[in-house]
This record gives structure tokens, C-alpha cells and sequence, in this order.
């Protein structure tokens, strides 16, 4: 047992029996793409919110270096002296004629050391395999894609449908899907792990990270941000609540996306035929758990909740897809205030992929009349899909069919995106 301090809270003991129950239980999908990649010599970054499994996947691979920046002392050396690790590969090559294989983890907390590491990658004197929790400091620091075809990025996403399916929907809309809290059973557990991520996580790394200073207004801004996950994001509206400028709100947005905990999903609004479609976009909370007690809210939400939530879920389900398999499509939703909206969209050139969520285990034709409106105005090549709670697959129209959510994955495959 490890036990991690922090201020004014309660020790947090993280159990590495745990972690290897995760690793022989869950067969995380990046994992084959990561390692044909690193056997062929290229270097990777792994970026990933905490705890979604990096270090943990890390145990498939061998190295001649660790370096870990979750230890202060570590964190420490390599903060007065980002070179050092050019003494310590050479002194490696000294005893190893091959590429010197390195890990470094959490390299966000040192991102001086990004330039040494490109130096050596650059002059194929090591292999580097990173970890990131954060692209804030890395962005901010050196750009990675200087080197193309040598450093391979990859994010590692909490467990997805592909991974393991949990039968009952509402453990995931209530607890979401970090490793650690999809294998503790015990619900008060669940509970505890999520809220220690929340006040440990985002309410002190972030915060350290992004130097805030107005800590009460980040954290309103926070419960704020969390309620209004998946819905239309209003920064004036949220402003106004907060009590901060909108300027403000967007830079805390803007914190949120780069540290990983929430992804910005924006509409389509090119038309021929309407000129009012909405032009803001969504925010997707990276987990449903950790969403919910960042909004204070209980578990067994309320239907007008939970609809919004089971929507989000099937949101990040396909951008999970999307990541684990690197597909060049993206996520987008589509909206005519008061006329006409589709929950998610697939967007793949100009081909477009709709579909509508419905937390029902019955669909009828009235039900899809916005995705008919749709596929009307847009190239839909596969028709359009609802997503719901029944137990089968149902033609709906000539056009339309919809899946129970448990066989989301098989359909993204069939798609071939």
C-alpha cells in the first residue's frame, strides 16, 4: 500500500492488487496498436485523465530507465536539471548497445524535459514511452509533432463497451467507468473513490497545475460546468451564475479540455437550407461518475437527468471508438433552435453518420422524425441510427434502425468508419 497526503483530507490508499486485477480482468484495446508501434522502434505519449489505467498498461513493456514525476524527489532533479537525462543515456549506452528504452511517467509535472527527450529521439539515441495527464504544460512547453512518425500519440480513455460491459445502464450513469471503480462492487466504495478524485484531482491538481488563484470561483465554476455537461454550453449564462466574466469561464474551459477531464464537441451549422443552426458547442465530462459528484449530485438522478446522461454515455462511447481505433472522423451534434436537432453526429469527409438517443425501451416512428429531417439535408450513406434501452435491434423506417446500447460497438464496426 501506497499512502497518498493531501491537504486537509483524509489519507487516499490506492491498493495495487487492485491495479493488477484491472490488468488480468480488462484487456485494454490500445494496447496491440501501442505495441506494434513501439516494436517497431517509434516513441510514444500516452496522454489520459489520472487513473484510467496508463501506468498500469506501461507493465506490459520493458525498460532500461523509469522515471517517475509523482515522486517529489524525482520531480525535484529533473525540475533543476532537465539534462540530466542526457548523462543518464549516455551513460546507459555505455552498457547496452541497443536503443536505450525509457519510461517517463506524468511528464506534464516536468515539461522542461521535453526538449532533451525530442534531442534524444531526434538523434535515435533512446526510445522514449510517456505519459501525460495533462496536455497543458506539453502544449505550452514544445510541440510533439515536430517529430512526425517517430513520437505515435495515443489517449487512453476509461474502460469502454469494447472493453467490458457492465449489464445494468443506470451503475454506469451513476458510477461511470474508471477502471478501479467498475471492479470495487461495494457501492459506498464507488462512492468514496469518486469523490476523492474529485476534491484530490480536480479540485487540487488542476488547480495547481493551472496556478488558479480565485479557488472558490474555479470550484462554483466546476459544479457549474459538471451540471451543464452534454447540454448547449452558454459561457455568459454560466458567468452570470458564477459571478465571473465570460472571458474567465472560457479560460476554465479551456483548463478543463487540456488537462483531459472534459472534451469540446462542436455542431454542424453548415446548411443550404437553414440559417439559424446553433453554433455552440457541448462539453463532455471525460467520466459519468466523476461528472456527477463534481455537480453534487446523488446517485439514482432523476429521469430529466438521467436522459441527458445516457445521451453523454453513448457521446463518449463513440468518441472512445473513435480514439482506440485512430479514426479520421469526428463527433459533432446538430441543432435548429425550436425546429429541428439530432443527439450525435459522425462526421467522415462529407459523409455523415446521425444518431439519436432515447432512454426508452420502446421506439416508435415519431420518435425519429429529427434523423429523417436529417438524412433529407445531409449524405447519409448508412441511413440513421437510434440508440436505445430495448432488448433487440428494430427497423424503424427504410431509413432507420435502432440498437439496444449494449451493441454499440459491433455497430461502429459495421459502419467501417
Amino acid at each position: 500500500m501506497i499512502d497518498l497526503f493531501c491537504s486537509n483530507k483524509a489519507i487516499y490508499k490506492y491498493n495495487f492488487q487492485n491495479s493488477r486485477k484491472i490488468e488480468t480482468m480488462i484487456k485494454r484495446l490500445i494496447l496491440a496498436k501501442i505495441n506494434d508501434s513501439w516494436s517497431r522502434g517509434k516513441s510514444i505519449l500516452l496522454l489520459g485523465p489520472r487513473q484510467t489505467g496508463k501506468t498500469t498498461l506501461t507493465k506490459n513493456f520493458e525498460f532500461d530507465l523509469t522515471i517517475n514525476f509523482l515522486s517529489a524527489k524525482v520531480r525535484q532533479s529533473y525540475e533543476q536539471n532537465p539534462d540530466l537525462i542526457l548523462k543518464e543515456v549516455n551513460a546507459a549506452k555505455k552498457l547496452k548497445k541497443n536503443t536505450v528504452r525509457i519510461l517517463v511517467d506524468e511528464v506534464q509535472k516536468v515539461p522542461a524535459i521535453m526538449d532533451p527527450i525530442q534531442f534524444l529521439i531526434d538523434e535515435k539515441k533512446a526510445q522514449f514511452f510517456i505519459t501525460g495527464s495533462s496536455a497543458r504544460k506539453l502544449k505550452q512547453q514544445a510541440d510533439v509533432n515536430l517529430l512526425p512518425g517517430r513520437v505515435i500519440s495515443f489517449n487512453l480513455d476509461t474502460i469502454s463497451l469494447e472493453e467490458y460491459l457492465i449489464d445494468e445502464i443506470d451503475e454506469i450513469l451513476d458510477y461511470g467507468q474508471l477502471p478501479e471503480v467498475i471492479l470495487t462492487k461495494d457501492v459506498e466504495q464507488k462512492e468514496e473513490l469518486l469523490q476523492t478524485y474529485v476534491e484530490v484531482y480536480l479540485e487540487e491538481e488542476i488547480r495547481k497545475e493551472a496556478q488558479l488563484r480565485k479557488l472558490p470561483d474555479f470550484y462554483h465554476f466546476l459544479e457549474r460546468a459538471a451540471e451543464h455537461a452534454g447540454l448547449l454550453c452558454s459561457h455568459s449564462s454560466i458567468a452570470q451564475d458564477v459571478g465571473i466574466s465570460h472571458v474567465t469561464v472560457k479560460s476554465y474551459y479551456e483548463i478543463l479540455e487540456t488537462t483531459l477531464i472534459a472534451h469540446r464537441i462542436e455542431p454542424i451549422y453548415q446548411s443550404n437550407k437553414r440559417k439559424k443552426l446553433i453554433r455552440s458547442p457541448k462539453y463532455l465530462f471525460f467520466d459519468l461518475g466523476v461528472r456527477r459528484l463534481a455537480a453534487k449530485q446523488g446517485a439514482n438522478q432523476p429521469n430529466s437527468v438521467k436522459g441527458i446522461t445516457f445521451e453523454s454515455f453513448i457521446g463518449i462511447e463513440i468518441l472512445k471508438f473513435i480514439r482506440i481505433h485512430k479514426l479520421k472522423c469526428n463527433l459533432n451534434f446538430w441543432q435548429d433552435p425550436g425546429v429541428a436537432d439530432v443527439d450525435w453526429v459522425i462526421k467522415k469527409e462529407q459523409k455523415y453518420f446521425p444518431f439519436e438517443i432515447k432512454l426508452k425501451n420502446k421506439i416508435a416512428k415519431s420518435d425519429c422524425k429529427h434523423l429523417l429531417t436529417f438524412i433529407q439535408e445531409y449524405p447519409c450513406p448508412k441511413g440513421g441510427f437510434v440508440i436505445y434501452t430495448g432488448k433487440n435491434p428494430i427497423q424503424i423506417d427504410d431509413q432507420i434502425i435502432a440498437y439496444p446500447w449494449q451493441e454499440l460497438p459491433k455497430l461502429l464496426r459495421d459502419l467501417r468508419l
